[in-house]
């Protein structure tokens, strides 16, 4: 009785958790500084922890399900989506630090997250072939 009461928190917990990632990511997909598919990947993972119906909801999305697909299946990202990703990234980065054209602090604060978020989108392993 304990135990699937644990059993029955935790897989809750890790619904919950789940949607809070997806909500992250959707997030991200509008501010620059948030990043998407790291966020939806954590989604994916918590989910095939507690709802196959959840995980296969994002694997079959439109927008991010192939990219999540992918992930899933070699833990890689195409050079495609890198580079739509690297583009987004410095247009979006762009215009905040045009915007903020009179704040020096926050134009390098702007830069320096966009460097890291570019840096990490390209360590990320390559789809073979």
């Amino acid at each position: 009785m304990f135990l699937d009461m644990n059993n029955l928190l935790q897989n809750h917990l890790l619904i919950i958790l789940g949607w809070v990632f997806v909500v992250l990511g959707v997030i991200g997909i509008l501010l620059p500084i948030l990043p998407t598919t790291p966020f939806l990947i954590v989604a994916l993972a918590l989910f095939s922890k507690s709802s196959p119906r959840f995980r296969q909801m994002l694997l079959n999305n439109a927008w991010f399900g192939p990219i999540l697909k992918q992930w899933e299946d070699n833990k890689t990202l195409s050079r495609k989506t890198k580079y739509k990703a690297s583009f987004l990234i410095i247009i979006v980065f762009a215009i905040s630090v045009s915007i903020f054209h009179n704040n020096i602090v926050l134009q390098l604060v702007l830069i320096g997250l966009a460097i890291i978020l570019l840096f990490f989108i390209w360590r990320i392993k390559e789809q073979a072939g």
